[in-house]
């Protein structure tokens, strides 16, 4: 569930994921269920902070490698140096394929999440 504590807890999910842009500080306040998980994500040291003041379990810093949609990334460098403001675990996203994943054991990276790197292409067949 992304987003939405209330509802996420309501449907007795496993967790919710929180993106930078959430800002609000009363996470907590909804999580009294054993086991349930925080995701949050975040681009900078001032939205790495917010998400330990919402007390996530873990962050993604993205994005890590050049994306379809911007060409503004952090690289490798930059990356680990964000990563190194926390001790919360720490996955990377964003423009994740197969001609640069070898470049994740540079990272300090808990894991990766990617969509590009698993998505299918569908072939249709016509009879």
């Amino acid at each position: 569930m992304a987003n939405n504590i209330k509802i996420a807890i309501k449907l007795n999910l496993d967790g919710v994921y929180i993106p930078s842009f959430n800002r609000e500080l009363k996470i907590n306040y909804f999580t009294k269920k054993k086991n349930f998980k925080i995701l949050g994500s975040a681009h900078n040291i001032l939205e790495i902070r917010q998400k330990e003041k919402q007390g996530v379990n873990c962050i993604f810093i993205s994005p890590v490698f050049i994306t379809k949609k911007s060409n503004k990334y952090l690289g490798i460098h930059k990356f680990n140096n964000l990563a190194n403001y926390t001790s919360k675990k720490i996955i990377c996203l964003g423009g994740i394929k197969k001609n640069n994943i070898k470049k994740i054991k540079l990272l300090n990276t808990y894991g990766f999440s990617s969509v590009s790197l698993f998505k299918k292409k569908i072939k249709y067949i016509s009879f």
